[in-house]
């Protein structure tokens, strides 16, 4: 070889990016994760100080979410700095589930003795469905994406959602909080009983890295208020006894009343 075809060749060797491969640096600190699943939503925040002062300020505080969300995927999974609680935490999770929640509410109101009871728990179920229209509402119309989770059962697959902007379960918690403390609980060691369940469903979707931290604490917001339009809102036993009266007698004319009309008449 030439010295002149040497030197072009070690030319094009030092000009050659130096290219490594891609990495997924997702929650890999936190969680411990081995894996980077497919299509996860990139957490990268960058800033330009030619941009205007909120939109730093927005992005700023956004990267402060990323960052503490991430600190916070202790029990993402089983490699996870604290793996070895994930059971418990996805029990506390299961607590805050919308089918635990109705399924009680509804064997409550079968179960009730007396009429207060039904009228409690049919608010209760009324109200737990509430949340999971308006919930789901305001998740389609947000889209966030989740962050990246370890789906490595049925379980999960089955019951994590796309979005996570609000968190449901800080929703539900701080609904059922509301309402357990407005309603049934009067001991102050049932309250920090309700108020310790609360926190921890809460924090459970950050530990397995379900939610960011304003998804959660958003939620809770939410959730909050959500207790005010439930007391607007209140059905009682005896409307409800008329609302299926009316129900049931503009059915019965509907449907039987062409057959007593013609004898009325005459």
């Amino acid at each position: 070889m030439s010295p002149s075809g040497s030197r072009r060749n070690s030319g094009r060797g030092l000009a050659a990016p130096n290219r490594a491969p891609s990495e997924c640096h997702v929650g890999r600190r936190s969680s411990g994760c081995s894996h980077c699943p497919s299509g996860a939503q990139s957490e990268g925040v960058s800033v330009s100080l030619s941009q205007p002062m909120v939109s730093i300020t927005l992005r700023f505080l956004l990267a402060i979410d990323l960052w503490l969300s991430k600190q916070l995927r202790v029990c993402a999974c089983e490699k996870s700095a604290w793996g070895s609680l994930r059971p418990l935490v996805r029990l506390v999770e299961l607590s805050g589930h919308v089918v635990p929640g109705l399924s009680g509410a509804v064997y409550g109101l079968l179960r009730a003795e007396t009429a207060a009871e039904q009228e409690l728990m049919l608010n209760v179920a009324l109200a737990l469905l509430m949340d999971l229209i308006l919930v789901r509402v305001v998740k389609a119309l947000v889209r966030r994406r989740g962050p990246v989770q370890t789906r490595s059962d049925l379980l999960s697959a089955f019951f994590l959602e796309r979005f996570s902007f609000p968190s449901g379960h800080a929703t539900r918690a701080a609904l059922c909080a509301r309402f357990l403390l407005a309603r049934l609980v009067d001991t102050a060691p049932m309250r920090v009983l309700v108020l310790g369940w609360a926190a921890l469903v809460s924090l459970s979707q950050l530990l397995l890295a379900r939610s960011y931290v304003t998804d959660v604490g958003l939620g809770l917001a939410m959730g909050y208020c959500q207790y005010s339009l439930v007391e607007r809102l209140w059905l009682t036993w005896d409307q409800l006894q008329d609302l299926l009266f009316m129900q049931l007698r503009e059915t019965l004319t509907n449907t039987c009343g062409g057959l007593w009309m013609p004898d009325w008449k005459q």
